[in-house]
């Protein structure tokens, strides 16, 4: 059975992206443990909150490295929202937060009508339509989807990072996960 660990650090969308993978048929869990981390099959870096807080949340775990060390050995790792900024060399939020460098670009605030930016949008290639709720965006060449102009999925290496919640996406969501746990 697939092994997915959800990294704890305060985020706070853990608990939804737990029970769409349990949906899923895997063992998941929740957790702070950074070994634990590093044995999974697939590691999630989830995330509602801000960058600030978050990335002194996974140093004091040990989680930066973890992750790090896990996207280096070439091991499945998936952030989503907060978790793929988070992911990047840095973020503007905050008045400036170091990343963690798995990803190379910045985080930066969305400049729109409406931010944050919270709804259901297409993402191109493909056309799924999934859920946003962001006031943060990356701008990385890692870019590999786009939604209404912003980057809604990056790849470098085994580090796959979505900007919208497939956890709160219905069926479409609960289909991009399921890929995530399938080997590229």
């Amino acid at each position: 059975m697939t092994k997915v660990r959800i990294c704890d650090y305060g985020a706070g969308n853990t608990r939804s992206v737990e029970v769409a993978f349990r949906r899923l048929g895997v063992d998941v869990a929740v957790t702070s443990d950074a070994a634990s981390v590093l044995e999974a099959d697939l590691a999630v870096l989830p995330g509602v909150g801000s960058a600030g807080s978050a990335m002194d949340e996974l140093r004091s775990n040990g989680l930066d490295g973890a992750l790090r060390e896990r996207v280096h050995a070439g091991q499945a790792t998936l952030g989503i929202c907060l978790g793929l900024q988070l992911a990047l060399e840095e973020s503007e939020e905050d008045g400036g937060v170091e990343g963690l460098g798995i990803v190379p670009g910045r985080a930066y605030r969305i400049h729109a009508a409406r931010v944050p930016r919270i709804g259901w949008a297409r993402v191109d290639p493909g056309g799924a339509a999934y859920y946003f709720a962001h006031s943060f965006a990356a701008d990385t060449t890692a870019a590999t989807a786009h939604s209404e102009g912003i980057v809604a999925e990056a790849r470098h290496g085994s580090f796959l990072g979505v900007q919208f919640h497939p956890e709160k996406s219905g069926p479409a969501g609960a289909r991009y996960l399921e890929r995530c746990l399938s080997p590229a």
